[in-house]
């Protein structure tokens, strides 16, 4: 297995949160990738490799282009306007709002988001480049024959929609490698999002296709974030009415109940019969996460590592969550070795 990496993550640093009603430092961090990658220098599962360029073309198949551009220059209108600090969202569109990207910077980030989990720094565009680009490049290994990969993203991706990012997200990293997976000749991709958190970015990008099935497992929308989806009714839309599927759990699900969730979405991606899995691993369904409510510890991520394995499907890992720091190199390096294992 490849583990794809870039060190243009640290780019996107000092960034802050709302939380709690404080502006705090934000619980994504750059400390989370240098603890996965001592955790698997220990493993030996496989070489440590750089993402190759790709462009802007794959990612505005998936997001859209005002959206793409907001990134890219966000930083430069803070800065230009005389701003100091990061730049954080603060106003949002209500129900019954217009849809109009206003000219005034405030108005753009609140326009372009869905929360205060999104902050811009100086070096945030080129890291959410890179990200994808790690992405991207797991998923042409996959297409190069590779039997699986890992693709260390940060920042995350899950949470990010066509037009708007949240949750830490900014590109939708595994959405954009399902994608160049369908372009690149595949006929049908299956994403399965592990995350604490429901991946309401991804859901939202394929809910009315048939050719990528989306199955999430995740705390319960009624309790925990992105509260407004993530409900088991959703089961796509049009074309894509029942390619789409939810696993919602309550606060204080342990391994033996998140795992028949995760042997029903195995079944249910079987049945699909995909070229391909793309797996969004979040970590922070461990019991020890700071802002989750799971109670999964770190030897059962060998357990789902290998279930994954049961599908026997060429398999792309892309990284989402997990903020227990200390923790957070031992889980991804199980699910890793479990699934090599398995």
């Amino acid at each position: 297995m490849q583990v794809i990496h870039s060190p243009r993550h640290l780019g996107h640093s000092g960034h802050v949160e709302l939380n709690d009603g404080r502006i705090v430092p934000a619980f994504e961090k750059p400390e989370r990738v240098e603890m996965v990658l001592k955790a698997i220098a220990g493993r030996d599962l496989g070489p440590l490799v750089g993402p190759q360029p790709h462009g802007l073309d794959p990612v505005l198949r998936v997001h859209e282009p005002d959206y793409v551009r907001f990134l890219a220059n966000v930083w430069g209108l803070w800065t230009s306007e005389g701003r100091e600090g990061p730049a954080l969202p603060s106003f949002w569109r209500a129900p019954g709002m217009r849809s109009i990207e206003p000219a005034a910077l405030d108005g753009k980030l609140g326009h372009f988001s869905f929360d205060a989990g999104c902050c811009i720094v100086a070096g945030t565009w080129d890291a959410v480049q890179a990200s994808a680009d790690l992405a991207l490049t797991g998923a042409d290994l996959l297409m190069a024959g590779e039997a699986s990969a890992f693709a260390l993203c940060r920042p995350p991706g899950h949470h990010a929609h066509a037009g708007t990012m949240g949750g830490y997200c900014y590109l939708n990293n595994a959405a954009i490698a399902a994608q160049a997976l369908r372009d690149g000749g595949m006929t049908r991709v299956a994403v399965l999002d592990v995350d604490y958190h429901h991946g309401n970015g991804t859901q939202a990008i394929f809910y009315d296709r048939a050719d990528v099935l989306v199955c999430n497992i995740h705390a319960d929308p009624m309790q925990e974030f992105p509260y407004f989806l993530g409900h088991a009714d959703e089961l796509g839309a049009g074309p894509g009415e029942g390619f789409n599927a939810n696993y919602p759990l309550p606060w204080g699900t342990d391994f033996a109940r998140w795992s028949e969730a995760l042997a029903a979405a195995s079944a249910r991606i079987a049945t699909f019969a995909p070229d391909a899995l793309i797996v969004s691993l979040g970590v922070d369904t461990y019991q020890g996460d700071p802002i989750s409510r799971f109670r999964l510890d770190s030897p059962d991520y060998l357990r789902m590592g290998a279930m994954i394995a049961g599908l026997g499907l060429p398999t792309l890992f892309v990284m989402e969550g997990g903020y227990a720091v200390e923790a957070i190199g031992v889980n991804v390096a199980n699910t890793l070795e479990g699934f090599l294992q398995g």
